[in-house]
């Protein structure tokens, strides 16, 4: 039908309309939205070194798509007066947008870098398209998170099309949530909840108390327990064999944090409550993936309830399949990456387990893990930095504690391997005596750390500034980390040489907004981790531990960053979504290799990449420069 429709129009409106359907947000307008620009467009030629657009110009009257050739943005620095390039926009990219919205003039010189043509239509016809065209109103107001939008969209409907649609994990869950929970009292005999249970054909009673806030929780499983035990007869009260203080979330969050918590914990049954804290219904696992081929608790607690290493070990196949049905539920990148964590810790925690139960080193302590896997972003491509913290017994030093210690680690950080966590290079692991150390030494070690800001330790400062503990006692960790982010938000120097660390890893853009390759990777290919990636979280770990934010998550970091006023908060989207991008194209790009059975690596070449990838990557690394100039302006750097 639109092919019909582009006969009957002149050669030169097919031809624009052409150019327009491969560059977003054309490439998602409809045919006669596309018409009306094309119809309307004026074909402008600028030789190299014109100004297109200029400040003393006045309010613009014209919106510009490049056609061939390349616009460059200059301003004149503040600092010494020269003109600095600020931006370049490339062929298929619109300008200039903000300023025609806002009815102004540009704040920034728009000169041709090179002969260039473009495609511009008037005020009054882009007026006119806003109005028309969604995608294209969307696109004008909200730039790169539109982009961004688009590209998930992508990346959802491939995946979608082998397991069929479901509700997002976005979904609030007020719209799971039974809006007749059964429950009962406390002194309610357990028989006769039982009947109630079966009357009602669920798996689970509540007990509430007058309030009708839950206090407790009784399931099938806990019945199943009480009668193979013989823990209690039919007719005691279900207080007394009940699970107290069940899992309660608000009914405004989302089956994402209702979907981590049963995974990680194992609940199958998880309370929702009202801001009083009043029960108004009853969320399942059940009822969180019935309408989906998607079964993250499942999989989480057949994990961790696995009886040998070799179960483990054939389990964590599964974990790729389970990314891309994550991705086709609506899971983004940030949600994927925490899933990928959630269940390597609990693959850690099982390994754990199986060892104690073979060879218990009769020592309590707690199991701690850095870099990424301390943040709670790792992807498929993994290895282990983990170490060991511990109170020295009684009568025991702390030697004498490493002697039990240690033979039991290297096993742990052996099968942890087996697994799939590959063994790291730099030896940051728990069978390291540097790091299998009492509380004092751990103490005296970061003491040292931050004092002596040697390179070596600025190094160390992006893998242990990033920790988190996955199995044993939390107290230990919680009262070390606050007295570390104590000593760093008290120096001065510290913050700064980290500042002035973290400007090492700079974003993959020349100057002129064309790609920077890796230096170390296959010709023409970027490092999305290192070029990426580490440009945002080195950047926002500065300012996170300089304005005391405990979290370790960058997203979480900026979110934190921006409710204390150090990030403006539309910047803070900026930079999350940019950063989300990256991270799930290179989750997308690990997805691909596995299809190949090609080794996992975090290089990609943007010219495999379609247009509009390519163009929100550019975005998202010039985002990357942006915060990192923040971070220049904040320590003066």
């Amino acid at each position: 039908m639109a092919a019909a429709a582009d006969t009957s129009r002149p050669q030169n409106t097919r031809a624009i309309m052409t150019f327009l359907r491969e560059h977003a947000p054309f490439s998602s307008m409809d045919d006669s939205h596309l018409a009306l620009f094309a119809e309307h467009a004026t074909l402008q030629f600028h030789a190299d070194g014109d100004v297109v657009l200029a400040p003393e110009d006045g309010p613009v009257q014209r919106f510009y798509v490049v056609k061939q050739g390349r616009i460059r943005g200059e301003r004149e620095s503040g600092r010494d007066g020269k003109t600095e390039t600020t931006f370049e926009i490339s062929q298929g990219e619109c300008f200039p947008l903000a300023a025609l919205i806002g009815e102004r003039p540009t704040r920034t010189l728009h000169r041709a870098a090179g002969d260039t043509f473009s495609l511009s239509i008037g005020h009054k016809d882009f007026v006119t398209l806003l109005s028309a065209s969604d995608p294209f109103r969307d696109f004008c107001l909200r730039g790169v998170s539109s982009l961004l939008d688009q590209v998930n969209q992508r990346i959802q409907s491939g995946a979608m099309a082998s397991i069929g649609s479901s509700n997002s994990l976005d979904t609030p869950l007020e719209r799971y949530a039974l809006r007749n929970p059964i429950v009962c009292t406390p002194d309610l005999p357990v028989r006769k909840a039982v009947a109630r249970m079966h009357e009602n054909s669920v798996g689970s009673i509540i007990i509430t108390d007058d309030q009708r806030h839950p206090t407790g929780i009784f399931t099938l499983r806990d019945l199943r327990t009480m009668v193979a035990e013989e823990k209690a007869s039919l007719d005691t009260p279900v207080s007394q064999v009940m699970t107290p203080d069940p899992c309660c979330l608000n009914a405004r969050q989302d089956a994402f944090q209702a979907a981590m918590l049963m995974a990680e914990y194992h609940f199958a049954h998880i309370c929702v409550v009202d801001e009083e804290g009043e029960l108004i219904g009853v969320v399942s696992e059940r009822d969180l993936f019935s309408l989906q081929r998607v079964d993250l608790v499942h999989l989480a607690r057949t994990i961790g309830t696995a009886p040998h290493l070799r179960t483990l070990v054939s389990l964590r196949t599964q974990v790729s399949r389970l990314v891309d049905s994550m991705l086709a539920h609506g899971a983004d990148s940030g949600q994927v990456v925490k899933i990928i964590t959630t269940l390597n810790d609990v693959t850690v925690r099982r390994v754990l387990e199986l060892n104690i139960k073979k060879n218990d080193p009769g020592i309590p302590f707690t199991w701690l893990t850095f870099g990424s896997e301390g943040r709670q972003e790792q992807t498929l491509l993994t290895d282990q930095d983990n170490g060991i913290l511990f109170r020295s017994p009684d009568g025991m030093t702390p030697d004498q504690v490493r002697e039990r210690l240690l033979p039991f680690a290297e096993t742990v950080n052996k099968e942890l391997a087996e697994c799939g966590f590959t063994l790291c290079k730099g030896n940051i692991m728990a069978s390291n005596p540097k790091l299998c150390l009492s509380e004092h030494e751990w103490d005296d070690w970061f003491i040292r750390f931050i004092d002596a800001s040697t390179p070596q330790n600025l190094v160390y400062s992006s893998i242990f500034l990033d920790m988190r503990a996955v199995f044993g006692p939390m107290e230990p960790l919680h009262a070390l980390l606050e007295r570390v982010l104590g000593r760093i938000r008290k120096n001065a120097l510290f913050q700064k040489m980290l500042a002035g660390n973290a400007l090492q890893r700079k974003p993959p853009l020349t100057m002129f907004r064309n790609f920077r390759y890796a230096p170390d990777g296959e010709k023409h290919t970027l490092d999305l981790k290192r070029q990426g990636l580490a440009p945002f979280v080195e950047t926002v770990r500065v300012f996170a531990l300089a304005n005391g934010v405990e979290a370790a998550n960058t997203l979480e970091r900026m979110d934190e960053l921006a409710r204390k006023g150090i990030f403006d908060a539309k910047d803070a989207n900026a930079w999350k979504e940019a950063y989300s991008l990256i991270q799930a194209i290179r989750m997308r790009a690990h997805q691909e290799m596995l299809e190949r059975d090609e080794p996992l690596s975090n290089y990609i070449n943007p010219d495999d990449l379609n247009p509009l990838d390519r163009r929100i990557l550019r975005e998202s690394f010039r985002q990357a420069q942006r915060i990192q100039q923040k971070l220049e302006l904040a320590y003066q750097l």
